[in-house]
């Protein structure tokens, strides 16, 4: 079911709902654009959206004009009460904007408030990820290197920052269960595993065996500490567990017939996930060890599918349909389109 669409002001590359207590309405929705000429450019935005599936609501209240994003991620809850949104953009900068509310004002009243950024390097950056406290960040560059900035009174600062991989690093991401753990991946088709504790001269762990593109996500799975998932350019969506990933390597895929950008875990159902498939739209997927089972399909975006998110929400309190919401947004269209899935995928 289709809760409502929009074309943003810019090519659309990012979607994330807020995960924060009376802010999970909040969506946040980005924009990459080059301005070719004599002095080209590369302009973004941070549109808000206050989406709501009972009522099909999606109603733009804030716009921030910033340089072109590639990747923004909210901070986790348990990280602080204050939402936070850090973007990764393409002058080499990583900014933190705080969502500001008014005491007793409405959610239509609330806006972006930059909060603190940092020059990473000359170099693109191309993803971020937050560690489980929200104290440091992952940040992925263009030019294969990875950056941890930490977080402190307001202040970013770079701790460590290395040549990971040969060209873009597309992929950056904290292990949720073992926070000095980072996982990167990179057009170089190699996926690494570095313990921010032995420092940066070598990775716990590198594989270049199984991925026959550029790894394009990796996300650890909040349910299992074994299970993690990598998403590629060769259309495949790969299930890793990590007590043997520098090994011979236990795996299964699936095909999605494009090749998976992004990957979100359902808010609740813990084997289900939503991949943004570039070529081929989106897809709900039941992920576990033994096989991997697209659940539902989502084709009603015109060109490559970027941007994908579910909304956050209690279950006891909203219902199954409501936290169901799903945004997806794709690029060259600049089209944001807020659905719930026909299945009852919770079921």
């Amino acid at each position: 079911m289709d809760v409502g669409h929009v074309c943003l002001d810019g090519n659309a590359d990012a979607v994330e709902f807020c995960p924060h207590e009376g802010f999970q309405n909040v969506l946040a929705a980005c924009t990459y654009t080059l301005q070719e000429g004599d002095q080209p450019s590369r302009a973004g935005s941070i549109s808000l959206f206050d989406v709501d599936g009972n009522s099909c609501g999606l109603n733009l209240f804030h716009r921030v004009e910033t340089a072109g994003i590639f990747d923004v991620k909210w901070n986790p809850v348990q990280g602080g009460a204050t939402p936070l949104l850090a973007q990764a953009d393409a002058d080499g900068f990583v900014r933190i904007h705080s969502l500001e509310c008014p005491g007793g004002s409405r959610l239509a009243d609330a806006k972006l408030k930059e909060s603190s950024f940092i020059n990473i390097s000359s170099a693109m950056c191309l993803c971020l990820d937050w560690n489980p406290l929200a104290t440091s960040l992952a940040v992925g560059l263009s030019d294969g290197s990875v950056s941890i900035a930490s977080l402190a009174e307001s202040q970013l600062t770079v701790e460590q920052q290395w040549k990971a991989h040969e060209f873009e690093l597309w992929a950056a991401s904290f292990d949720i269960h073992q926070p000095n753990v980072v996982y990167t991946g990179s057009d170089d088709c190699k996926f690494s595993g570095w313990d921010l504790r032995e420092g940066s001269s070598m990775p716990a762990f590198r594989n270049s065996k199984i991925h026959n593109m550029g790894i394009c996500c990796i996300v650890k799975s909040p349910n299992d500490p074994h299970l993690l998932l990598t998403g590629c350019y060769d259309e495949h969506l790969r299930v890793w567990d990590v007590r043997s990933i520098s090994k011979p390597v236990n795996e299964t895929s699936v095909c999605l017939g494009g090749g998976v950008w992004r990957i979100k875990y359902h808010p609740y159902a813990k084997d289900l996930i939503l991949a943004a498939c570039m070529h081929n739209g989106f897809a709900v997927v039941k992920v576990n060890n033994q096989n991997s089972e697209v659940i539902e399909t989502y084709n009603k975006h015109g060109s490559l599918a970027y941007g994908a998110d579910w909304q956050k929400g209690r279950l006891e309190q909203e219902g199954k349909k409501e936290s169901n919401v799903v945004a997806t947004c794709s690029f060259y269209d600049r089209l944001l389109r807020v659905w719930i899935p026909e299945k009852d995928i919770l079921a």
